[in-house]
């Protein structure tokens, strides 16, 4: 059995922008986590350039380049403390803040294609053709093991792979101006610029697919995760409904028990002695209407529950409708012995007349039932707010720890007094209406003392109210 008074456990689907945010900063970290492989290549390699090209290359060329390079690797070395720093700071702030630091530490990653978009100068026709070709398949290597990270953030692998082959064609073009044309190298090293451009634009294609690829992989697993933790609370509430249906019956059985066994014992006593009718008559009757009530009470909880109540939103005037409650609980409360007292002011709302005074008649009907001395206070009052009706009691109070379960069905406070008359369906009904008609229930209560419940009489839209019952019943 639902319960409105509580808050849905339906997940709120994740929104496209929500989906697009998640997905971005999580493509960045995993480029950020990927920063210190590409990094150690890189540095690894360097020393391979030199090398290769050390005794065919003046000393102070490659010095130079290799003072670049230590910048280039120093470079790279912000770059891996860039990603300390991210995964401390950025790592769980938005997709837009996250963005930010990428860009603003993206010069690293230009520093470094420029620095090796250089070395060109050093190898292309200056040494043999092997060593040209195991140079070039270096600078190749350079640009292609950060693919997979840098792929990740597409503007960022666009600057990274861009600046790297412009300059080499820069480099290139320096070469071809300078060189000898004569030279016999010149032959079949020409050759090897046009590889580098078929490169260029194998990596950003490639680069593309690798994005998307990873975008989308993101895109389903989020969307598996909303779906998994949809799953999960769905689950957990039809246990609970399952678990607060058990509680239902079982409540229901044990409740139903002392009326119908006392039914049965008043039907025996009156076949064995007949003259004892008068008597025993008053007491089935009593036993009957306790019967009633609880099937009263659930079919009221079931029409709600189901969806199947409609509602008919009015004008109501609060002075007239507290006078209708006075009529009919003043002689109930002073057949106990309890003084009923009203106070009204003025006023009216938009509401559902029939639903509103059960959701009323019950908080009276339970302030008498809980008061053996004193009385009981029925007040209307214009707040800030607007409307709302007060019914205060003398009774025996509620503990603090039981303010929230005494909306629930047939809970009753252990130990009090009066309890064992009544089912513990009251104030379920009181919450279930306070939800369908959109008018809030406060209580404060001091033990042995008294409580007061509080109605905000807001005015209530017939298609919203109605479309809470739909919700309860589904």
């Amino acid at each position: 059995m639902a319960n409105p008074s509580l808050t849905s456990v339906t997940p709120v689907p994740a929104s496209a922008d929500e989906a697009e945010s998640w997905v971005r900063g999580e493509l960045i970290r995993s480029l950020m986590r990927s920063a210190r492989g590409s990094y150690l290549v890189s540095a690894a390699l360097m020393p391979a350039m030199v090398g290769l090209n050390w005794s065919y290359v003046p000393k102070w060329e490659l010095l130079t380049w290799l003072s670049a390079g230590l910048i280039a690797t120093a470079c790279r070395a912000c770059r891996a403390w860039g990603a300390r720093v991210y995964a401390v700071r950025y790592a769980g702030r938005s997709a837009s803040a996250q963005q930010q630091f990428t860009e603003r530490y993206g010069f690293v990653w230009s520093t470094s294609a420029v620095v090796w978009g250089l070395s060109v100068l050093l190898f292309f026709e200056r040494t043999p053709q092997v060593n040209q070709f195991m140079s070039w398949l270096i600078v190749a290597g350079v640009g292609t093991v950060p693919l997979n990270g840098l792929a990740l953030h597409p503007p960022l692998l666009k600057r990274y792979v861009n600046t790297l082959f412009t300059t080499m064609l820069g480099a290139v073009l320096i070469r071809l101006v300078t060189i000898n044309l004569a030279d016999p190298h010149f032959q079949y090293g020409f050759l090897m610029p046009i590889l580098p451009i078929l490169h260029w634009f194998l990596l950003l294609r490639a680069g593309r697919h690798i994005h998307e690829t990873a975008r989308n992989s993101l895109e389903l697993l989020f969307h598996n995760h909303i779906l998994i933790k949809s799953l999960t609370q769905q689950r957990q509430a039809a246990v609970a409904a399952v678990a607060m249906k058990n509680r239902f019956l079982a409540s229901a059985a044990h409740d139903m028990r002392q009326p119908v066994l006392a039914l049965s014992l008043y039907a025996d006593w009156l076949r064995n002695e007949p003259e004892l009718v008068l008597e025993l008559a008053p007491k089935i009757v009593r036993a009957t209407h306790a019967v009633n009530a609880l099937f009263d009470s659930m079919f009221d909880l079931a029409r709600i529950d189901s969806g199947q109540v409609r509602l008919h939103i009015e004008r109501v005037d609060v002075a007239e409708l507290l006078h209708d409650l006075e009529l009919q609980y003043r002689p109930v409360a002073e057949s106990r012995g309890l003084d009923f007292r009203v106070h009204m002011t003025e006023g009216s709302f938009l509401t559902d007349p029939i639903r509103v005074r059960r959701m009323l008649g019950n908080l009276i009907a339970n302030a008498i039932k809980y008061t053996t001395d004193g009385g009981v206070l029925l007040a209307s009052r214009q707040t800030r707010d607007g409307l709302r009706v007060e019914v205060w009691d003398t009774g025996i109070g509620i503990a603090p720890e039981h303010l929230r379960d005494v909306f629930l069905e047939f809970y009753k406070v252990a130990d009090h007094a009066g309890t064992s008359d009544g089912f513990g369906l009251g104030l379920a009904i009181v919450a279930r209406l306070s939800h369908v008609l959109g008018h809030p229930v406060s209580v404060r209560s001091r033990l042995g003392s008294g409580s007061v419940f509080r109605v905000a009489l807001h005015d209530a839209d017939e298609a919203v109210a109605q479309a809470r019952v739909s919700a309860s019943g589904g």
